[in-house]
C-alpha cells in the first residue's frame, strides 16, 4: 500500500500540519507533496489532487482522502498497532470530542491568528471573541490533562491524534506571544518538544 501526503505551506498551513503529524503518529511510509499556497496556479493544481482543492490530502491505492478528521479515521484503523486514538473508552471519546470541536469551532482565533511560525510578536489589540476562544482552548486543555493526563505530558498522557489537532494552535498561542495559564504554557512548551513537530517547525522556518 502506497499513501501520499498533499500539504501546503508548512509555515501557513494549519491543516496541512494536521494531517502531516497524523501520519507521522501512524508510523506509515508515506510521500510528501507540497503544492505552494497563494498563487495564481494553487487552486488548479490541488485540484489535480483533491475535488476540494484544499489541504490536507491523502491519496491511498483505493482513492483520495480529502478532509483531516476522516484521514485520521482512516489512519487509526488501517494502523491501529500505533494506537492513534487513547486506548481507555472514555478518554478515546472526550479526544473525539475535543478534535471535533477544533474541527468545526475557534473561528474568531482561525481568522485574527492564523498560523505563522515565522512571527513572534503579539496582535495590538486581542478581540473578545478571539479571548473567547482562548479560555475555551485553555478549559480543553486542563480538563483532558486532569483526567486523563496521568500517564505523560500530551493531553491524554501518551501523544495522541487529539494532540495532533491542537499541535496548530499552539504554534498560534506561542506566535502571538499569548500568556497562558502555567499548565496550559507547559502544554505548548509539550508540543514544541515533540520531535515530529520540531521537524515540521524547522522545515516552516526555512521557507
Amino acid at each position: 500500500m502506497s499513501l501520499e501526503l498533499v500539504i501546503g505551506n508548512k509555515n501557513y498551513s494549519s491543516w496541512s500540519l494536521r494531517g502531516w503529524l497524523l501520519v507521522e503518529l501512524s508510523g506509515a511510509a508515506y510521500q510528501e507533496t507540497l503544492v505552494p499556497l497563494f498563487r495564481a496556479d494553487t487552486h488548479a493544481r490541488l485540484l489535480e489532487h483533491s475535488p476540494t482543492a484544499k489541504v490536507p490530502v491523502l491519496k491511498w491505492d483505493a482513492g483520495v482522502i480529502w478532509d483531516s478528521l476522516a484521514i485520521a479515521e482512516y489512519l487509526a484503523e488501517r494502523f491501529p498497532e500505533a494506537a492513534m486514538w487513547p486506548r481507555d473508552v472514555a478518554a478515546r471519546a472526550m479526544a473525539r470530542s475535543v478534535c471535533a470541536e477544533m474541527h468545526s469551532g475557534f473561528g474568531a482565533l482561525r481568522s485574527h491568528m492564523p498560523m505563522d511560525m515565522q512571527r513572534n510578536a503579539p496582535l495590538a489589540s486581542v478581540t473578545d471573541d478571539v479571548k473567547h476562544d482562548i479560555q475555551r482552548i485553555v478549559a480543553i486543555w486542563t480538563g483532558c490533562r486532569e483526567r486523563f493526563g496521568q500517564g505523560g505530558p500530551y493531553l491524554f498522557g501518551e501523544v495522541s491524534i487529539a494532540d495532533a489537532y491542537f499541535a496548530p494552535v499552539a504554534s498560534r498561542l506561542r506566535s502571538y506571544g499569548v500568556q497562558l495559564p502555567a499548565e496550559a504554557a507547559a502544554y505548548v512548551e509539550t508540543i514544541f518538544q515533540w520531535p515530529a513537530f520540531q521537524r515540521w517547525l524547522q522545515a516552516a522556518l526555512k521557507e
